[in-house]
């Protein structure tokens, strides 16, 4: 392989890039649930074509972050209570069982990376910025799925926590932060240590039934 064909296997598709930069505006709420995504003015505020774009907004479609309506187009896909609650079905079901084997496997450098991540969430929560603790929860539970070193479980879990990240985005975006209303990943953390499968299990339930509970008493 030469230096160019070497460069340009290495290089993203503009497809990729479309995909990537549109993805960011709409987990930052750049592009808020409801907003019209026009073709044309993406391709040129991109800087690219609008073939890319379309190929962008047809997969951010099958990812659930677009919903393309008839004779309107795409939009940012609306997020209301029904979506948030198979969200948390959705995370229930992955995220235990990610705790479960997650505190069969660990090793010392895992557990090591993963107290770093939750002393800077603990950080934020004392803080009470929102937003850096939006950074830290999503980190601490990206690299628990991290650990269990499955790309299939990896490439589902990924997209799962980042309609989780742009939810809590606009929740915490409305609301006042409230160290209580920041949950604290110290009892899931000590089950892992203990390397008890049943107990980190029960520990990320017990999370995400307070976030669930938070939620719902907001709607």
């Amino acid at each position: 392989m030469t230096k160019e064909m070497a460069a340009t296997a290495r290089e993203p598709r503009a497809s990729e890039l479309a995909y990537n930069d549109l993805l960011e505006r709409i987990i930052n709420l750049r592009l808020p649930p409801g907003s019209l995504i026009n073709e044309q003015a993406m391709a040129n505020e991109l800087g690219l074509g609008r073939m890319p774009v379309r190929e962008a907004i047809a997969r951010l479609a099958t990812d659930r972050f677009i919903t393309v309506v008839p004779r309107r187009g795409a939009v940012v896909a609306p997020v209301g209570l029904d979506d948030v609650l198979n969200m948390f079905e959705a995370r229930e079901a992955i995220e235990c069982g990610v705790a479960y084997i997650v505190a069969t496997r660990a090793t010392k450098e895992d557990l090591d990376i993963l107290r770093e991540l939750v002393k800077a969430a603990d950080g934020a929560r004392e803080g009470n910025d929102h937003e850096a603790f939006l950074h830290d929860d999503h980190a601490i539970h990206a690299f628990l799925v991290h650990m269990v070193r499955n790309s299939l479980l990896q490439d589902a879990a990924d997209r799962l926590l980042l309609h989780n990240l742009r939810f809590w985005r606009m929740y915490w975006g409305s609301r006042p932060a409230q160290t209580s209303t920041m949950m604290s990943h110290s009892d899931l953390v000590a089950a892992l240590e203990a390397h008890d499968p049943d107990l980190a299990a029960k520990a990320m339930r017990e999370h995400l039934s307070a976030s669930l509970s938070l939620v719902q008493a907001s709607f």
